[in-house]
């Protein structure tokens, strides 16, 4: 039986097709995570939310694939269904994909992640933040964080095919959650604490200006105001990608038609739509697209020059830190645990349950920060704290105080 050539690939089908067995079928997300687990082979400095972030913003050709395609490369009939994208990629899905996929080609231990990779939690940690325009000093804390707790070693870290007896580890939602740990236990995120903090911090600036006195350290870091240039920052950012992704054209400029017959009323009707575009935008006087901006891995610019003070990278933490013993630990002796008991993830599918209303404002404000940073559900982000939250207070939670939520440290 001859095959038309407008009615695709031999295997096309297939892909139509609800096998359970075969689910590594190479579809476009799993194109997603097999050029991730490659970069993760290579240890390329690029995580996996920023990598899914330059494919939403079309750094990375894959919403409308086809319209890069070859004239000689015809793209017809069932096809269409494995090139068709309509939804934006999902990190959850290409993460998980991605571990199937290098089970299922039996590769070995991937290279070390070490100190010096760009993907250990000291890396992230300082790069993130500085993204969130946060003290430099935290990074010590972070830092502390990662080695008490065993999650900067190579072995925790560095991905083995087929072991099921070591958590995946999201790179990037761990370095996050470690940050939002640390800013626990300095500034306690109760929706009270850290505006008392936050007051004296004020005050001694404003004595410190009016002295005309000068200190190594920099001004004392104001979580108030912190808060009030971050917001503000991600309020603008929020609303710029939620009308972009509300604009976004599904349809590309390249028509597509599944057999040769509906050929020429689909180009027909595409070339009423584009004429009717064409009219509607020169009555409503809209401006046609600017270029778009090469990528870049911060998405927010906050620089020590500016006179406003709206970078906060050099303040110090003088205000939240006491000294004792000749070591330097945080005047805030409580901390609360976001859950007492961790939940199956292999059965429940995540190791926590994440409400905002049960939440304070100022912890679901942080989540949020580095949700939109990462692209990703706060409640992702969450697990990752109950986690770290249980390594840090594993011994004082279990033997001590099993059932209290407050914690001494």
């Amino acid at each position: 039986e001859s095959t038309s050539v407008y009615s695709g690939s031999v295997d096309g089908s297939l892909y139509l097709m609800k096998n359970q067995k075969e689910k590594l079928r190479m579809t476009m997300p799993m194109t997603l995570s097999f050029c991730y687990m490659a970069l993760l082979w290579m240890r390329e400095p690029i995580t996996l939310s920023e990598f899914l972030r330059f494919v939403v913003e079309g750094h990375i050709p894959y919403l409308n694939i086809f319209q890069h395609f070859p004239e000689k490369m015809k793209l017809c009939g069932l096809d269409l269904k494995i090139f068709c994208v309509e939804s934006w990629p999902v990190y959850e899905e290409v993460f998980n994909k991605m571990h199937e996929l290098a089970a299922f080609l039996d590769l070995p231990r991937f290279p070390d992640i070490t100190e010096s990779c760009f993907l250990h939690p000291d890396m992230l940690c300082m790069k993130y933040l500085m993204e969130a325009n946060l003290p430099d000093e935290l990074h010590n804390w972070t830092c502390r964080v990662v080695k008490k707790i065993g999650i900067g070693e190579v072995d925790f870290l560095t991905l083995t095919p087929g072991n099921k007896s070591t958590r995946k580890v999201k790179y990037d939602v761990l370095a996050a959650a470690v940050i939002v740990v640390v800013l626990k236990l300095l500034f306690l995120l109760d929706d009270h604490y850290e505006w008392l903090l936050s007051e004296f911090a004020e005050e001694r600036n404003k004595n410190n200006t009016e002295v005309c006195i000068f200190y190594s350290g920099g001004p004392y870091f104001e979580f108030k105001k912190w808060y009030e240039v971050v917001k503000h920052s991600l309020d603008v950012e929020q609303k710029k990608l939620d009308e972009e992704r509300a604009k976004y054209l599904w349809r590309c400029e390249k028509p597509l038609f599944y057999s040769v017959k509906k050929k020429s009323k689909v180009l027909k009707r595409r070339q009423m739509v584009v004429n009717l575009q064409n009219q509607f935008g020169k009555l409503s006087g809209s401006v046609q697209r600017a270029e778009k901006p090469n990528p870049s891995s911060f998405q927010f610019s906050w620089s020590e020059d500016n006179t406003d003070g709206s970078c906060f990278h050099g303040h110090s933490l003088k205000g939240v830190l006491q000294e004792k013993c000749g070591l330097l630990k945080a005047m805030n002796p409580d901390y609360w645990l976001c859950t007492v008991k961790l939940c199956n993830e292999k059965l429940c599918g995540h190791l926590a349950h994440y409400r905002e209303v049960e939440f304070p404002q100022s912890y679901h404000f942080v989540l949020g920060l580095f949700s939109f940073l990462l692209r990703i559900q706060p409640s992702y982000i969450h697990d990752e704290v109950c986690m770290i939250e249980h390594k840090l207070f594993n011994k004082k939670l279990y033997k001590k105080l099993k059932y209290n939520t407050v914690l001494r440290k």
